[in-house]
């Protein structure tokens, strides 16, 4: 006998006990997301591999180091997406949403970087994003910030910092970029080789270094806040004051950058202490650039993405997660004879009744061992039938959870008695 075919590292599995959390996260992005006016847009996984290197910038360790890029038949280099946001502004510019209009979309399912698995942080992952272009100024940095909190709120995750910065205009970044080549060069020989590779071509990315031997350097490097120009400054302070009015905590980190090229202006993150050094669980900003960038016209955006695992994790943590419904009912039967109409009757009761979870006695077994099922499902009832039941049209119900006599019933009185006892228990499963 072969052994047994495992999983791809860093490419994991959802489980059904796991099920229930991810559908409340899921749905909880749906629901806040679609109330702020965001409608859903379904993207490639695959996209052409220009996209990426063009938008996320070719020196980042995800073009350079952890893309899915492969060679297809017609000779076209394709690569699985790594993020959301590249992809969404290809299709907004492609089909048109961006004409004369001010699209919010959102988006979620798989991507892919080929990176050391740990703790929330997979080669396959998931995310959630939202977009939103056509408005530049901080009103809807302010709401798009305002929106990601009350998502976290109603996901039940406490605890959450939110981090923001403002990396000023194209002219602002470039003075900046200068000064702080300047600094890390007279310090070239406490840089790692990232940070060598770095200097030069994306000099912000040496900050978000977290090695520990060049800490103090970082420390001592210039602070962007100090080369802002006015009008990065009045957009933040105008971005700030709105928070304050909505009475949003924050802190103000002059050393968030976020990792891709085409970021400016406003970013935020929420950062969680539960997670360890991988403790961003939402993070986005400003990039006005992008669709530029990708071969459009000059259009204010900005955007959020989230890690779907990492979310997961802490609303199991937080327990906040509904636990999976158990069945309405379980139907049992006497002998296999009477499989057939049984089924038939699961199947007029479920029609009669959509909301009706109902749970058939497949794979047979005596009704001892059918009642064992059926109560360790946590279902409300058992309804039994047996030759005699069948004969006379009626079913007995046998009531698992609650403190009531077991009564035999006539077939259509059934969906009532199963409408009522599912009014009193609403809010129990």
């Amino acid at each position: 006998m072969s052994s047994p075919i495992q999983n791809v590292r860093g490419f994991g599995d959802v489980l059904p006990s796991e099920g229930p959390a991810w559908a409340f996260v899921e749905q909880t992005f749906r629901r806040e997301l679609e109330r702020y006016g965001y409608a859903e847009v379904r993207l490639p996984i695959v996209e052409k591999t220009e996209l990426f290197s063009r938008a996320i910038g070719e020196v980042t360790d995800i073009v350079e180091k952890e893309m899915y890029t492969f060679i297809d038949r017609n000779g076209d280099s394709l690569t699985l997406r790594p993020e959301g946001t590249a992809g969404c502004v290809r299709a907004a510019l492609q089909r048109g949403l961006l004409h004369n209009a001010q699209p919010r979309l959102w988006y979620s399912g798989p991507m892919f970087r080929h990176e050391r698995p740990q703790k929330g942080r997979y080669r396959q992952f998931h995310q959630v994003g939202a977009e939103a272009f056509g408005v530049p100024g901080p009103d809807i940095d302010a709401e798009l910030i305002l929106l990601s909190g009350r998502i976290l709120r109603a996901l039940g995750v406490r605890d959450l910092r939110l981090e923001i910065n403002s990396l000023g205009t194209q002219a602002a970044r470039q003075r900046y970029r200068e000064a702080l080549i300047e600094h890390f060069q007279a310090h070239s020989s406490t840089l790692d080789d990232d940070a060598q590779r770095r200097l030069h071509s994306n000099p912000l990315r040496v900050l978000d270094s977290k090695n520990p031997a060049m800490a103090s350097v970082i420390e001592a490097a210039p602070d962007l806040a100090d080369y802002l120009d006015e009008e990065s400054q009045t957009h933040f302070q105008s971005l700030c004051d709105m928070l304050d009015g909505a009475g949003q905590s924050y802190r103000v980190n002059t050393r968030l950058v976020r990792g891709l090229d085409y970021y400016g202006g406003t970013v935020f993150e929420w950062i969680s202490a539960d997670l360890g050094a991988q403790g961003t669980v939402l993070a986005g900003g400003r990039y006005d650039v992008l669709v530029e960038m990708i071969g459009g016209r000059p259009t204010p955006a900005i955007g959020f993405a989230a890690g779907l695992e990492r979310l997961v994790a802490l609303v199991e943590a937080a327990n906040s997660a509904p636990s999976a419904p158990a069945p309405d009912a379980a139907l049992v039967i006497s002998d296999d004879s009477l499989q057939s109409d049984t089924l038939a009757l699961a199947e007029r009761l479920r029609d009669e009744l959509p909301w009706l979870h109902l749970q058939m006695p497949l794979g047979g077994g005596s009704m001892k061992s059918q009642l064992r099922r059926a109560n360790r499902s946590g279902a409300a009832v058992a309804l039994i039938r047996g030759a005699e039941e069948a004969a006379a049209e009626t079913i007995s119900v046998k009531y698992l959870r609650d403190d009531l006599e077991q009564e035999t019933v006539a077939i259509g009185e059934l969906p009532k008695i199963l409408s009522a006892l599912q009014a009193n228990r609403t809010g129990q499963y």
